[in-house]
């Protein structure tokens, strides 16, 4: 029933139709002397579409004209040679089709412009929040922590970030999913300066033109693509030191001229820190497994990221981008397991583990995009392939030493060898109908072949013979199709979109060794989506929206987590995949409120069905021994809200205060019993700055979450606060930041797991607490002249 609702209520949409108002816009640039430049660049932005862009030279009067659409908002760039460059923003009307831009020289100041307001931090738009980075990034030293400063973006230790669920959000770049891991993501926007980032677009529920495995959001981070006219660039050095310390340097250069853009990002990370585990895991009614495990992970970085792009016409744009990236590294694990007899305090076992992990891997992704711009109104086709490729390759060796009951001593080695290409192509066409009607549909086919080779060795009789319980071989090819249509229909103050999207999933994994087994998985789904918004009142002249979403989401088992080969931990714990394992499917409901554009208040809920989690078993025949695998539990019910406040940037002080809460209610079966787990988690977060003077700022940031939930495991409170303090040297081109993380080393806690017939708490921390310095120095023929608020008038000829 509910997939001819959509159909209807999509189709009802197409039979608004009339014709939209386009007006010619006259433009003209003068000097001093009300005299026309002739040559001069006029840039024209729709501000509500940065990817509409006009460009044109005007003539020997200065004019330039251009058709533009009534009632819009339009960012104007002019620039000239021996002139300095204007911004402004504009609204086109039917009573005023000319604007007059006044230049001065390039010689002279421009002391009278003054900025009476600034853009806001965050801003809706439709279904999506966007991040503007220019205020986090002057006090951050890399990419990666404006992600954590961006308030309502939560990480955690293993890079992993989280929106409004406890489900980890996918990460994009330049609208491409990041087929890596949460660790290796981080890694790389670690590697980018941290005024590379153009903006931070934030769909807690993506629309049908996303894949539907995105449960847990979106996060499309937009990359800077040559902004600045001229070639420009940015040297970065720094260091930060925990318990260990980390370096590292970098080079980015772009390059804009004639519609070409070009630009290179180089940086070398070399880095260490630790992660520590402390685990207590009840065997029997008498004795207790106590575990401390500490890793430290040494590494070098090498990092790559490049691009070019030209508008081959009026209609015609395309661009490519690259990254690479090698990682070698050296982890070492020493870990010391007792079993204790409780009530004694008798020590029954002990052991003494080492493992060293040594290797190397290489990340590289390229892609290719193309644009054609239909019409004026913001039509366009664009269609984006890309490859990648990853190699992990590694030597490990452990030793396990046993003191007690008896010395002993078991000697291994192994050999580790992954490999997966990635190929992907998509195409997407955006119609903008006349009567404010919008049509979207679009095709996406991936394809996936990974290849995993362990090979291990153990020692024996002073002979070295083949591990077979570790060994193991394997080859996974996936293939998604998906296609989708969608449209959107504004009806006075209300906005409505709704569309569906069908994928196709194939799954094709074999297991050469041990065992030669196979499986294959084929189905197809439908994902409908429906997001309405209206604008209710005006509060002190800012409009308040209010907005209602609906999505159907998917998230699939990967090979690992359906391959029955038991992965060796340690001496009493293993890991092992569940062929029997299925998708599970969320229906996520949300309603949220705006001011100004400036989201203040959302709640929402996910219904989970046939969730699977990791979960840890205890072994029916050795109660020392304990295996986690992932199962379908049954269905989870989250609520969440979350509220968000801000003294608007712009002044000599802002911040930002939020708070989000959380309550999963889990039912189900856990070894074969009825499963029943409830539980609230609250986290608040901040973000303040404070400029002391024209060329120096302070900043603080941080958050704190009580009773938080990972998996089953019940986390203790935690959190951490962060600072920074930068003062910009030799004409605002250096930038020296002094920073500080996790000033008072709170980011770690004490975890309970007690589910079934498994009972375990514990500790962990990581090297959080850090003292850092960062040097960035920008270079550049031409200096872009920027103003905070394009749109602080309403003409550009209004500057006096």
């Amino acid at each position: 029933m509910r997939k001819y609702f959509y159909f209807t209520l999509t189709a009802i949409l197409f039979s608004f139709i009339s014709s939209a108002q386009e007006l010619k816009i006259s433009f003209k640039a003068i000097n001093s002397k009300n005299e026309g430049i002739a040559a001069t660049s006029f840039k024209i932005t729709l501000r509500e579409d940065s990817l509409n862009v006009i460009q044109k030279v005007a003539d020997n009067n200065g004019v330039a004209s251009f058709t533009l659409l009534q009632n819009k908002q339009y960012i104007v760039e002019v620039s000239a040679v021996n002139y300095n460059s204007a911004q402004k923003g504009i609204t086109i009307t039917p009573g005023k089709t000319t604007f007059v831009f006044a230049l001065t020289d390039a010689a002279k100041t421009l002391a009278e412009v003054k900025v009476t307001s600034s853009k806001p931090l965050m801003k809706q738009e439709d279904d999506k929040t966007v991040v503007d980075p220019e205020n986090l990034a002057a006090s951050s030293t890399n990419a990666y922590e404006i992600i954590e400063k961006t308030p309502g973006l939560f990480t955690d230790q293993d890079g992993n970030v989280y929106l409004n669920t406890t489900t980890p959000a996918t990460i994009y770049i330049n609208g491409r999913e990041m087929k890596m891991s949460a660790a290796d993501i981080a890694t790389m926007l670690k590697s980018l300066p941290p005024n590379a980032i153009a903006k931070i677009e934030i769909l807690r529920t993506p629309s049908a033109k996303y894949d539907a495995s995105g449960g847990g959001g979106i996060i499309n981070i937009v990359l800077k693509k040559g902004v600045k006219i001229g070639l420009t660039g940015t040297v970065t050095a720094g260091m930060n030191q925990g318990k260990y310390g980390s370096q590292f340097g970098g080079l980015n250069i772009n390059n804009n001229k004639d519609g070409r853009n070009f630009y290179v990002n180089l940086n070398y990370n070399h880095r260490n820190t630790y992660d520590q585990i402390q685990t207590n895991r009840q065997l029997t009614g008498d004795s207790l497994l106590s575990q401390d495990a500490y890793t430290t992970y040494p590494s070098n970085t090498y990092f790559g990221n490049y691009g070019w792009s030209k508008d081959l016409n009026k209609k015609w744009d395309v661009s490519f981008d690259g990254r690479a990236s090698v990682n070698i590294f050296d982890n070492n694990t020493l870990n010391q397991s007792n079993i204790y007899k409780t009530s004694t305090s008798q020590t029954i076992s002990s052991v003494f583990s080492a493992v060293n992990n040594n290797g190397s891997s290489f990340i590289g992704n390229q892609g290719f995009n193309s644009k054609y711009k239909i019409d004026t109104l913001g039509s366009e086709w664009t269609t984006d392939i890309s490859y990648n490729y990853s190699k992990s390759k590694s030597d490990q060796g452990y030793l396990n030493s046993f003191t007690s009951p008896s010395p002993k001593t078991i000697n291994g080695k192994g050999d580790i060898d992954n490999t997966r290409n990635i190929f992907t192509i998509q195409t997407d066409l955006k119609w903008k109908l006349p009567k404010k009607l919008v049509f979207e549909a679009g095709l996406k086919s991936s394809f996936l072949k990974f290849n995993s080779t362990t090979d291990y060795l153990i020692q024996s009789n002073g002979s070295w013979v083949k591990d077979d319980f570790r060994t193991n071989s394997f080859v996974y090819k996936e293939n998604i199709n998906a296609a989708y249509v969608q449209a959107t229909k504004t009806i006075g103050s209300v906005v409505i979109k709704t569309g569906t999207r069908i994928e196709n999933t194939n799954m094709n994994g074999h297991q050469l060794i041990p065992l030669d087994t196979s499986f294959k998985v084929n189905r197809t789904d439908f994902f409908p989506y429906v997001y309405i918004s209206r604008k209710v009142m005006k509060i002190a002249g800012y409009d308040l929206k209010a907005y209602l979403v609906y999505r159907r989401t998917i998230s699939r088992p990967v090979y690992e987590q359906l391959n029955p080969f038991p992965k060796f931990i340690d001496q009493f714990l293993y890991e092992i995949g569940n062929p029997g394992l299925r998708p599970q499917f969320t229906q996520n409901y949300e309603a949220n409120i705006s001011v100004d554009e400036r989201p203040i208040f959302a709640i929402g809920q996910n219904y989970t069905k046939d969730i699977f989690t990791n979960v840890v078993y205890q072994s029916a025949a050795n109660q020392s021994l304990a295996y986690r695998t992932y199962d379908n539990l049954g269905t989870n019910k989250e609520i969440y809200f979350r509220a968000l406040g801000a003294l608007p940037p712009g002044k000599k002080y802002f911040f930002v205060l939020g708070t989000q809460y959380n309550h999963s209610d889990y039912n189900g079966l856990y070894e074969n019993k009825p499963l029943s787990f409830k539980r609230g988690s609250w986290s608040i977060f901040t973000f303040h700055q404070l400029k002391l003077d024209k060329l120096s700022q302070l900043s603080f940031h941080g958050f704190i979450r009580f009773n938080g939930t990972q998996q089953f495991y019940e986390l203790s409170n935690f959190g951490m606060l962060n600072a920074s303090i930068n003062r910009q040297f030799i004409k605002k081109k250096l930038t020296i930041t002094l920073s500080m993380s996790d000033i008072f080393f709170t980011n770690n806690n004490n975890f309970v797991l007690n589910q079934g017939s498994v009972k375990a708490y514990g500790y962990r921390e990581s090297d959080t607490r850090r003292f850092g310095i960062n040097l960035r120095y920008n270079f550049g023929i031409r200096k872009k002249e920027e103003n905070n608020n394009v749109f602080s008038v309403d003409s550009p000829e209004n500057r006096n």
